[in-house]
């Protein structure tokens, strides 16, 4: 490929680009204690002599957001692997001079052709507008951030495979690994969880002074806040709002286009795919298909023949497609929906997709609605606007009230403005806001800063408006029994429960143990076993977790039964009733991909053990120095 590497700027890397952001990747290269070995302030780290700067942290922390792909909670994680890549980036660079490791023009030009394609023409180079917009579209930064990041995915690629270029996988481990992947068990199972064990406990008032006095410290009482508000409720003004006819039709008359309705028909169908079947298959078909409209014709329900003949993802909704305009359906699909009369259904229509079976539901020629019909949704819209203007102005008038005077309370706002002033119950930070004072973060973080007696500005809510007043501050304090009763019997039953799921797990364990079947002594103990598929070692029991935390099952005998295990929350006891073992013959299909499999994984454990040694080494050489204060104020920053 001739590659104009002088026009392109070649510098390239990208190879890492959001992957180096994977979750717990390298997180160990934060340092945890407070040691500040650099100082300067817009340095996070120090490689070698090379820096990682605030700027490129939130570069890369922007380029993650505007993607959407950062939950704001994850942000101060986010911003930690960052920084940890960014470390391990500089790293590299100095491992690669060490060992001799260079990358040429030619390796990155081709590697921005894997990544970027359309940055040549044949072997043509599209000129740098046309690459200069790709980058920008496709990767969201610079030609050079571009560039840079292919660059160091070439770096890294070489490191890699001069670190594992020994790895190999041997015949036991390959037949070690086709037998833990084929492998499988059958188990019967009796989940016990202890919320449905709940209400077996009994509660006594000296149970809970007891269990309160060994735990006093979980009931502390926080901070509690009771705040008094005035609510501009837009329902209620919307309720009260009035328009005259003449306006509403004047509003009609100026929107005509928009009632304009086209030719349509609300259509419902089965389909019957075609694509790929033989001609015996395709017979078959058109039979089903022929059946389902006799049954039609003779009074079946349609929406239940579409869930037992169509092939459609989304039969469960009755075949609905909902109302389609000329232009909208496939030819044939189309002329019999405009053509059959309502209320009937079609014989099978071939198309491209498959044969479908139609049935009209309703028709509509092209008109434009009346003021009639169009009245409710304008009343709707109108009513709802002007509420609106007038709920705005009456805010920005408290707003104005606020602002001038300091001295003003929410007594007298609510007399001015003939509002009534609701008190709310004590509310704690935990709380959820009352619903009556409308939902937004605004309203709960002003309960929670305001002073005693001061004034918030109107907050915009999702009911309208709100000001806020606090009224009194109950000081956080040590929670007396009576206080918190009903969390200290909550607690209680829910411990205790836990303690009766334990204690009748293990009863069930060893009648199952002494010679029972698992589902008979269940049953004689009130219980229901289950039982599963047969599961391999990496897979999962619904309602009970992955075979990871049942792997002892692997090793028991057919008949035997586990000891009790505590499965989240639950506890599980089973009983092995079948143990399939691989078939030999499946082995030589397997190998292939196992022997990847194995091997990518090896590999990946070995530079994972290289970069542990890479970090410690240029630890203990100087060579790795972070601004611990700036790190943990950026962490901070990001999430607040």
């Amino acid at each position: 490929m001739a590659i104009n590497t002088s026009n392109l700027g070649v510098r390239i890397l990208l190879g890492v680009i959001v992957g180096m952001l994977g979750v717990g990747m390298l997180l160990y290269l934060v340092p945890g204690g407070a040691t500040s070995d650099v100082t300067n302030s817009d340095v996070v780290a120090k490689v070698a002599g090379q820096t990682v700067s605030v700027s490129e942290v939130q570069q890369q922390l922007q380029r993650i957001q505007s993607n959407g792909q950062m939950p704001p909670a994850l942000a101060p994680l986010y911003t930690q692997q960052i920084i940890s890549q960014l470390v391990f980036e500089r790293m590299l660079e100095e491992e690669a001079k060490r060992l001799g490791i260079s990358v040429s023009e030619q390796e990155v030009a081709t590697r921005i052709k894997q990544f970027l394609p359309e940055a040549v023409q044949g072997d043509t180079f599209v000129g740098f507008d046309q690459y200069n917009a790709a980058v920008q579209g496709r990767f969201r930064m610079t030609v050079p951030q571009f560039e840079e990041l292919i660059r160091q995915s070439i770096v890294q690629d070489k490191v890699q495979q001069l670190v594992t270029a020994g790895v190999t996988v041997t015949p036991d481990q390959l037949k070690d690994e086709f037998q833990r992947k084929n492998e499988k068990v059958k188990l019967d199972y009796v989940v016990f969880n202890p919320d449905t064990l709940a209400s077996k406990v009994s509660v006594t008032d000296a149970d809970l002074q007891g269990y309160f006095d060994k735990n006093k410290a979980k009931y502390m009482v926080p901070e509690e806040r009771v705040v008094r508000y005035l609510a501009l409720d837009l329902g209620q003004l919307e309720q009260k709002t009035t328009l005259p006819e003449s306006d509403l039709r004047n509003y009609y008359n100026a929107h005509l286009a928009e009632y304009k309705v086209e030719d349509r028909a609300h259509v419902a169908d089965i389909l019957f795919k075609t694509e790929g079947k033989t001609d015996a298959e395709l017979a078959e078909i058109r039979k089903k298909a022929g059946d389902a409209v006799q049954q039609a014709r003779k009074g079946a329900n349609f929406a239940d023949l579409v869930k037992k003949y169509s092939d459609d993802p989304n039969k469960d909704s009755g075949g609905d497609r909902g109302w389609i305009l000329k232009g909208q359906a496939l030819k044939e699909y189309e002329q019999t929906a405009f053509s059959l009369p309502v209320g009937q259904v079609s014989d099978p229509i071939q198309t491209q997709i498959g044969i479908y079976v139609i049935k009209v539901i309703d028709r509509e020629t092209a008109h434009t609605k009346s003021f009639e019909e169009m009245l409710p949704t304008i009343m709707s819209s109108q009513v709802q606007q002007k509420a609106q203007a007038t709920l705005d102005t009456q805010a920005n008038q408290i707003g104005d009230k606020i602002r001038q005077s300091g001295r003003l309370t929410i007594d007298d706002l609510a007399k001015q403005f003939n509002l009534p002033a609701v008190d709310t119950k004590p509310l704690a930070v935990s709380d959820s806001v009352p619903a009556e004072m409308g939902n937004a973060p605004d309203v709960h973080d002003t309960i929670f800063r305001e002073r005693v007696g001061e004034l918030s500005q109107p907050i915009r809510t999702d009911k309208g408006y709100v000001v806020i007043s606090v009224k009194q501050i109950l000081p956080g304090h040590q929670g007396t029994l009576t206080e918190v009763r009903d969390k200290v019997q909550e607690d209680y039953r829910h411990d205790k429960a836990g303690e009766l799921a334990k204690s009748e797990s293990a009863q069930l364990a060893k009648r199952a143990q002494s010679g029972e079947k698992l589902a008979a002594a269940a049953k004689a103990m009130g219980l229901e076993a289950k039982t599963s598929d047969a599961t391999a070692r990496d897979g999962d029991i619904s309602g009970v977790g992955t075979m990871k935390q049942l792997s002892a099952a692997f090793s028991l005998d057919v008949g035997k039964t586990a000891e009790p295990v505590l499965v989240g929350n639950d506890w599980i006891v089973y009983q092995v009733a079948e143990h399939d073992q691989p078939n030999p013959a499946d082995f030589d299909k397997q190998k292939k991909d196992l022997e990847t499999q194995l091997l990518d994984a090896k590999r990946q454990m070995a530079f994972e053990a290289f970069r542990t040694e890479l970090e410690a080494r240029m630890r203990r050489e100087g060579k790795v120095t972070f601004n611990q204060e700036l790190v943990q104020r950026m962490t901070k920053e990001q999430s607040s």
